[in-house]
């Protein structure tokens, strides 16, 4: 299988490609999407390319997009896009250090605001806000990883205060993180019709900032260890597994 993991910075991207580095030492996996790349894939070893899409959902999709298209011309598909990075956890439901795996990718701001509160476009009569990761990945990346499941919210403006925090919840109550990216890389998937995951690693709480608490680099080490060990769902799961 040919696989797209996407970041939103090139610290990120570099944090997954090491913990695949030593599975491709094992002949486990491919890097990069050299000529045999598909019939590599074919027989079993998945083929990883990595991209790092840049900071928030727009750009991410126009660069996941970009991406997607030039892999089906040239005659190598992906079979599936991994969003993936840092995120803001929603305390006490996923603390910083912690792993989540969503099981909905979520836009929370993408919709209006009214007197009565906001209201997402869905429920204005048009779009999508949420496209849901197929169960058996989720559940399989959860297992390998210990991550926890849930929604993974996508915002163009990271949450500041402990109000926006509350409100985020109250409307999403399976929200467990959020970040920038998940969104638009999912829709960018979608419109390919590719199958799309998203993994997090935890490095702040949600609410009021505070950059003394952030653990950006236990985040990424964490982001680490858990590519580390979703070598092998990748070689067993295939689109198909719905």
């Amino acid at each position: 299988m040919h696989v797209l993991v996407a970041t939103a910075v090139p610290v990120e991207r570099d944090a997954v490609a090491r913990a695949f580095a030593a599975a491709a030492d094992e002949g486990r996996v491919l890097l990069g999407s050299a000529g045999p790349a598909p019939a590599e894939a074919g027989r079993g070893r998945p083929v990883i390319d990595f991209v790092a899409v840049g900071v928030g959902p727009a750009r991410a999709a126009a660069t996941t997009a970009s991406a997607l298209t030039t892999a089906a011309r040239d005659g190598a598909p992906y079979g599936l896009v991994v969003s993936t990075g840092i995120a803001g956890g929603f305390a006490p439901h996923a603390p910083v250090g912690s792993l989540v795996v969503a099981d909905e990718i979520t836009a929370a701001d993408l919709g209006a605001e009214t007197p009565d509160g906001f209201l997402p476009v869905t429920e204005l009569g048009f779009g999508t806000v949420t496209h849901r990761p197929p169960e058996a990945l989720v559940r399989e990346t959860a297992a390998a990883t210990g991550a926890r499941t849930g929604a993974v919210l996508t915002v163009s403006t990271v949450t500041g205060t402990a109000v926006r925090a509350a409100r985020l919840r109250e409307r999403h109550p399976t929200a467990l993180a959020e970040a920038m990216e998940g969104f638009g890389v999912a829709e960018a998937a979608a419109a390919h019709g590719t199958p799309v995951l998203e993994l997090r690693a935890v490095s702040n709480p949600v609410g009021p900032r505070d950059r003394a608490a952030w653990r950006i680099g236990d985040a990424l080490a964490a982001l680490t260890e858990a590519f580390g060990k979703l070598t092998p769902v990748l070689e067993s799961w295939q689109p198909h597994d719905r």
